[in-house]
């Protein structure tokens, strides 16, 4: 099994999925479900605030994503789906897609877990110095 993207032509995920009614209803659930905590929304690669047209959300799991007769059905768990900016997101998916380890030889919550904090250090705010 591989972590890596699949091609735009192969990708039922991004193509089907991601484009479908079912996903834009379960990512506004998100949302509401995350705003209604009291925490503010930031991304997880750059902790940078941001509001919700302004982050996408990263799947920890594809385990929750099924097709059930023909249509699409969105099961993800709160916890499976992690805030990102585009381009943090993006950054996310190159660092699975280019490590051989991230992407053959973990799980995909694994890949993304460390990933993600590889992208926390790179992208943290320089530490000022004494």
């Amino acid at each position: 099994m591989s972590n890596r993207r699949r091609p735009g032509f192969l990708n039922v995920y991004r193509d089907g999925f991601l484009n479908s009614p079912v996903w834009f209803a379960r990512r506004d659930r998100w949302f509401r479900d995350e705003l209604a905590t009291g925490r503010s929304l930031q991304c997880a690669a750059c902790g940078q605030p941001a509001g919700r047209t302004q982050l996408e959300l990263h799947h920890l799991d594809y385990a929750g994503m099924v097709i059930d007769n023909g249509r699409w059905q969105a099961r993800e768990a709160h916890e499976d789906l992690v805030p990102m900016h585009p381009y943090c997101h993006e950054l996310l998916h190159r660092l699975i897609d280019r490590d051989t380890v991230l992407s053959r030889h973990r799980t995909r919550r694994a890949a993304s877990h460390l990933a993600l904090e590889r992208l926390r250090h790179k992208l943290a705010p320089p530490q000022e110095s004494p």
